[in-house]
């Protein structure tokens, strides 16, 4: 399976490629796509989406996995990156890609073991789990590659919120990432 991370952003989304086979991940590739800040949004996505589709067509992902929607004091920023979110998700599921999302504090958790790590703490261990080493990456592909690596392993993570040793059915989901985000002090709508 390969499994394609996404921290969305207007001028700088990071995305991460892993290859997963039985309990193996691979990096495929990571970075950034930048766009122009001095241009309009709807040429930003374009230049967003035109670098992910290239790259979509290279690697032929099964998955997406996105940072999960926060709640922003900013409602134009708000807006702007659900416009980012979307056309990332559409370019995604035209090729029969399966999505979920993880709120920041559960990729924190799976990753560090701790919903209120720094970036920094999160691109360090990221980079141990991964064996790779980051150098001067940009925490937008820190991140994007713990979204990805959460996917990928979402075993511990089940187990410590379900206290079982089997991944937790589709249905059962979303109630549990609501309770565990309750848990870890966030709210949810």
């Amino acid at each position: 399976m390969v499994i394609l991370g996404i921290d969305p952003g207007s001028i700088t989304t990071g995305y991460a490629f892993l290859k997963k086979t039985g309990s193996q991940v691979q990096v495929l590739e990571y970075g950034t796509f930048h766009a122009n800040p001095k241009k309009n949004l709807e040429d930003r996505l374009v230049h967003i989406v035109s670098e992910l589709e290239e790259r979509l067509e290279q690697y032929r992902p099964d998955a997406l996995a996105m940072e999960g929607v926060f709640f922003a004091k900013n409602v134009k920023s708000a807006l702007v990156l659900g416009h980012i979110r979307g056309a990332i998700l559409v370019a995604c599921h035209r090729r029969g890609m399966s999505y979920d999302e993880y709120p920041p504090r559960v990729v924190k958790q799976a990753v560090t073991g701790d919903g209120a790590a720094s970036k920094e703490h999160v691109a360090n261990m990221i980079f141990a789990h991964l064996g790779i080493s980051g150098g001067d990456l940009p925490l937008d592909a820190t991140d994007a590659l713990a979204i990805a690596w959460t996917h990928a392993n979402p075993a511990p993570l089940a187990q410590s919120l379900l206290g079982k040793k089997s991944r937790p059915k589709k249905k059962s989901t979303v109630q549990q990432w609501k309770n565990l985000i309750e848990k870890m002090g966030g709210t949810v709508p």
